[in-house]
């Protein structure tokens, strides 16, 4: 695979073309920007990792470069070009690059040529200096800025009905009026469970007694009568125990 600048910038423009013409989300091959990632995530703890090689595969976004390279970092801009070509002539060791991560996700820092060119090459791992940033909502590799708004809802449904971790990586859900939905439900299921004589102390004891007594009984009858319920829990009781009676 060519490393030259022109031969990857012809690669994303072409693959923009194709992009539009199969009239994909517009936003499949943006760049994902942290700053707007974290708001709708949610930034909780931060953690220097160290360094270790990365699969570049799982490098999507940018601290603040966003209008300069693509999601697969094939540049965008044609200023580039020089900086670019400085590189691939070098010989010179150089230093890791500095990425952020967001459970699989990772932005670069500082090296985005490093990267692009290192995709270029077809290179699997690149050498990082990782700092870990832990959020309320999951990061997924696959998150689009289409999706933002989607894990904003998720983060303010986390933030009423505290999940376990665990529990947290299977969620998804595309609209965020759902999100708003089964947050108004588990709080209403914990009015009745008090009103029952069985008060909860905390939103974290909510939300593990909604998911223990409530979901994942819904789960285990969906499962039993053969319903081909949807690949994801969550979207599950919303089909099936919001929805419906089981």
């Amino acid at each position: 695979m060519g490393d030259s600048f022109g031969s990857a910038w012809w690669r994303g423009y072409a693959a923009q073309l194709k992009a539009i013409a199969e009239a994909r989300r517009p936003d499949h091959l943006a760049i994902m920007p942290l700053d707007e990632t974290l708001q709708a995530l949610g930034k909780q703890t931060e953690l220097d990792e160290g360094v270790y090689d990365v699969p570049l595969d799982g490098v999507v976004g940018t601290v603040a470069r966003a209008g300069d390279f693509d999601r697969e970092f094939r540049p965008r801009n044609r200023a580039l070009r020089d900086r670019w070509e400085h590189l691939t002539r070098t010989s010179a060791d150089l230093p890791p690059v500095r990425l952020v991560r967001l459970s699989d996700m990772f932005f670069v820092e500082d090296g985005h040529h490093r990267v692009a060119i290192a995709r270029a090459r077809g290179a699997r791992t690149i050498r990082a200096r990782v700092r870990w940033i832990g959020t309320v909502a999951c990061a997924l590799r696959c998150l689009t800025l289409a999706d933002l708004p989607s894990k904003t809802a998720e983060r303010m449904f986390l933030e009423r009905v505290p999940l376990p971790d665990d529990v947290r990586l299977g969620l998804w859900l595309d609209d965020p009026a759902d999100w708003f939905r089964l947050a108004d439900s588990a709080e209403a299921w914990g009015f009745r469970r008090m009103l029952a004589g069985r008060p909860v102390r905390s939103r974290d004891e909510l939300a593990d007694a909604w998911w223990q007594e409530e979901v994942r009984p819904v789960l285990e009858q969906v499962r039993r009568r053969g319903l081909c319920p949807p690949p994801r829990d969550i979207q599950a009781y919303l089909s099936y125990g919001l929805d419906h009676a089981v």
